[in-house]
């Protein structure tokens, strides 16, 4: 059943019925969808949801959720549209998806300089790989929602003391007190005011000059000005010419497509007493879409095909990924494009595999193939940092660098042999030179890592090893385009 034909069940309201009324009564459209409508009445409270934190005061999670439904949306359903128009160009080779971002943001970090910083990064990145691809860029942030992380386990113990385990701001605090780690219903309202604080400045940076693709230019050819990326030296210099060349032909960098870009946000749908609230009504189509964000994707842990997150993404009209590990069965993501896409509707889904640099030569084929086979076109995303965790000598969660470029490529190649497309990259990334995971030009090694380990959970590439990474992408990208 397609999103648009869900009904309310027997005896609930419909909102969709009530604004059809509304219209049919001479409601002008735009009026017709009071901020406040949302489509509650249309999920399955029955079915499980996995990774719910325990919230210990209901009436508190009420207030919350009522505030939250009474909240202007943060993304608008056209915004939702055109990146479904882009991601559909991306599944047939016509556009290359970067997504990227925070593991987890904290509330404390969402100041101007770190979202200049994130926004920076991803645009240069992105600045590389149109030229690499000769396609446009998806610029999909991590960004504006990622307060909430799922955990291997319910509760964390040090020494002698056990408390719940830190599920993200958006839950909880980090600190490890009984207070910081009690589960507050509030910070679902904050977590929706510091998305907003966020997403204002992310549009400000992204269409008021910051995203120049001169300034950006000049960034990159600062960063390989570093005797450490040499080797980088050559795909800038023949960038550095395609912008001399463009400048000689007249091209007006003053104007809007070379001075602002188009930059949307995404984040994992894991809370659904955030994502519920915050779903609302399109006044043009009388669809459902998440104003959470313009595309959130269902986790590895909570894509339970009888749970209730797919279902909560089935019934929206955003476009939504769905991440799969080295254990996904080709059938059971068969049935999940049943549920998910049963229209076909291109760029409505997106997979995105995270199988781990020694798996993914030998685990995606067989879901790539299956997929094809049933004639689905969903947009292939490669996420090489999960799969590739572990704990360094020194107690550290962290990755090794090379080890995600080998992810990559392997993606890359088992696409190559099949015929089909990879559509892109998506990256746990911070503008800041942090000391998170191993390796690059940078040759950060295990002594390295205390020096400045910030994350607040999963190790995230710094600045510079993002800029290295996407020069790598953008290798394999020159290499496919030329074939």
């Amino acid at each position: 059943m397609s999103p648009s034909t869900r009904t309310s069940p027997a005896g609930r309201p419909d909102p969709e019925q009530a604004v059809r009324t509304a219209v049919a009564c001479g409601a002008p459209r735009h009026a017709a969808y009071p901020a406040d409508v949302n489509v509650r009445a249309t999920f399955d409270d029955t079915l499980p949801a996995a990774q719910q934190p325990t919230w210990p005061d209901q009436e508190a999670l009420r207030a919350a959720s009522a505030e939250l439904g009474s909240l202007p949306p943060l993304v608008f359903a056209g915004e939702c549209d055109i990146l479904r128009e882009r991601l559909a160009d991306a599944a047939v080779g016509r556009a290359f998806v970067l997504q990227g971002g925070d593991c987890a943001e904290m509330f404390a970090s969402a100041t101007a300089d770190n979202i200049r910083d994130r926004v920076k990064t991803i645009l240069q990145m992105a600045a590389v790989l149109t030229y690499g691809a000769s396609t446009p860029v998806v610029k999909l942030g991590r960004i504006a929602g990622q307060y909430a992380k799922p955990r291997s386990k319910n509760d964390e113990t040090r020494g002698e003391v056990t408390l719940p385990a830190y599920r993200g701001d958006m839950v909880n605090d980090f600190a490890f007190t009984p207070e910081a780690r009690t589960p507050d219903p509030q910070r679902l309202v904050r977590a929706y005011h510091t998305s907003a604080a966020t997403l204002n400045l992310v549009r400000a940076f992204t269409t008021g000059g910051f995203a120049d693709l001169r300034h950006v230019h000049e960034w990159n050819r600062g960063f390989v000005a570093n005797s450490a990326y040499a080797r980088y030296e050559s795909m800038a210099a023949e960038i550095d010419r395609a912008m001399k060349f463009m400048l000689a032909c007249g091209v007006d960098f003053e104007s809007t497509p070379m001075s602002a870009v188009e930059f949307f946000a995404s984040h994992e749908a894991l809370l659904l007493d955030y994502e519920r609230p915050l779903t609302r009504i399109d006044s043009r189509t009388g669809n459902p879409y998440a104003v959470s964000g313009h595309f959130v994707w269902v986790g590895e842990r909570t894509r339970q095909l009888d749970g209730a997150h797919l279902d909560f993404v089935s019934r929206i009209h955003n476009p939504i990924g769905v991440k799969l590990g080295p254990n996904a069965d080709p059938d059971e993501v068969l049935r999940m494009i049943e549920v998910l896409d049963p229209q076909r509707t291109p760029g409505r889904l997106t997979f995105i595999t995270r199988m781990g640099a020694g798996l993914v030569r030998d685990r995606l084929p067989r879901l790539v193939e299956k997929v094809t086979a049933e004639g689905a076109q969903v947009v292939w995303v490669c996420d090489p940092m999960h799969g590739n965790t572990f704990e360094s000598s020194t107690g550290y969660k962290t990755r090794e660098f090379n080890t995600i470029v080998d992810e990559v490529e392997g993606f890359f190649e088992v696409h190559e042999q099949l015929g089909t497309v990879p559509g892109g990259v998506h990256v746990e990334l911070t503008g800041n030179d942090v000391t998170e995971c191993l390796g690059g030009s940078e040759r950060i090694i295990d002594a390295d890592l205390e020096k400045r380990y910030e994350t607040a959970c999963d190790p995230r590439l710094n600045h510079q090893q993002s800029l290295e990474l996407a020069f790598l992408v953008a290798e394999m990208l020159a290499k496919r385009s030329a074939v």
